[in-house]
């Protein structure tokens, strides 16, 4: 029986980005996704250009597919703890023609490169959008799903 390829999920909530980069290294990813809207950050080391080039460093690709971040209503759904109110919004932005041509994209990628982790603020993944995300990759494209968390900020 074939071995499944693995895709990996990360999230950065309170999680210092040295952390991160050797949590994906070590787990052998080679192309990080980004999957937020806004790939911006108050956390050092998680702005778009920050982000690249450390994981340039760390011999990781980076892609930002930003049709498959969460809408703004849903980012405030998810900071105010309203979990279903937020798989409804991303449920409904899944079926834009953006988010569905990244979804392509994304399963593009799965088969072409690997492994391949996308990336969200949340650490929990049961509480972000990445967790659709990955389940619809699962689907698609018959991967086993791995949740990675790096250390946290002490």
């Amino acid at each position: 029986m074939a071995r499944r390829k693995k895709f990996f999920t990360i999230g950065y909530e309170q999680t210092p980005a040295k952390a991160v980069l050797d949590e994906l290294e070590q787990a052998g990813v080679k192309l990080l996704v980004d999957v937020r809207a806004v790939a911006s950050s108050r956390r050092a080391g998680f702005s778009k250009s920050q982000l690249a080039a450390g994981l340039d460093e760390h011999g990781i690709a980076y892609v930002h597919l930003r049709g498959l971040g969460t809408p703004k209503e849903g980012r405030l759904a998810a900071r105010a703890g309203e979990y279903e109110t937020l798989q409804k919004i991303y449920a409904k932005h899944l079926q834009t023609a953006q988010a569905r041509e990244e979804l392509d994209e994304l399963s593009s990628l799965v088969r072409k490169a690997g492994p391949i982790c996308i990336l969200c603020y949340e650490r929990d993944h049961r509480h972000c959008h990445r967790r659709w995300i990955a389940e619809i990759i699962e689907e698609r494209d018959g991967v086993a799903i791995e949740n990675l968390a790096a250390r946290q900020v002490e």
